[in-house]
């Protein structure tokens, strides 16, 4: 793996029909909002070659909306990526490593932004770099790139705010 994303699911409604947090599904700004992040992500030549999803329907849904731009893209649903730790994030990413140039994981928070912690400071991030994955936003990516020997390096973080989209949350 030479690049790897990690991104939370974008916006979701409060409830779902069913009364599970499981089952809660995008709202219309969710579905926008993972639609402008494929679309800046592409922009940057950041096309994933495997997604690896939460099976939830808030990170399926993510995914499908970004599947209009990355079409063709295969796309794993994990039920132990829901909720999970981060350290459970970072075995599911470890397993599939040699599978992709580029990884896209969309899971959940807190694990989703305790791993992009994680790597960041692995990477020597600065305070004010560590700074921008606080709280992570719906729909937000960071993006590292990893060198041979497993080292991620930062490469960006974006939220759909700062794209012109949702106001995250």
């Amino acid at each position: 793996m030479r690049r790897l994303i990690l991104m939370r699911h974008a916006k979701a409604e409060r409830l779902s029909d069913s009364g599970q947090d499981h089952d809660r599904p995008l709202c219309p700004r969710g579905v926008a909002d993972a639609q402008l992040m494929a679309r800046e992500l592409a922009a940057r030549g950041l096309r994933p070659d495997l997604a690896l999803v939460s099976d939830a329907a808030r990170t399926r849904e993510t995914w499908a909306a970004m599947a209009t731009v990355f079409a063709e893209v295969p796309a794993r649903f994990d039920a132990g990526l829901y909720n999970a730790t981060a350290e459970r994030l970072r075995s599911a990413v470890e397993a599939v490593e040699d599978e992709a140039d580029t990884l896209l994981l969309i899971a959940h928070n807190p694990g989703i932004q305790l791993l992009a912690y994680d790597y960041l400071v692995e990477a020597a991030a600065s305070p004010a770099v560590l700074a921008r994955v606080e709280g992570f936003p719906t729909g937000t990516a960071a993006v590292f790139a990893v060198d041979a020997a497993g080292r991620p390096t930062y490469d960006g973080v974006f939220t759909p705010k700062s794209l012109g989209g949702g106001a995250g949350g």
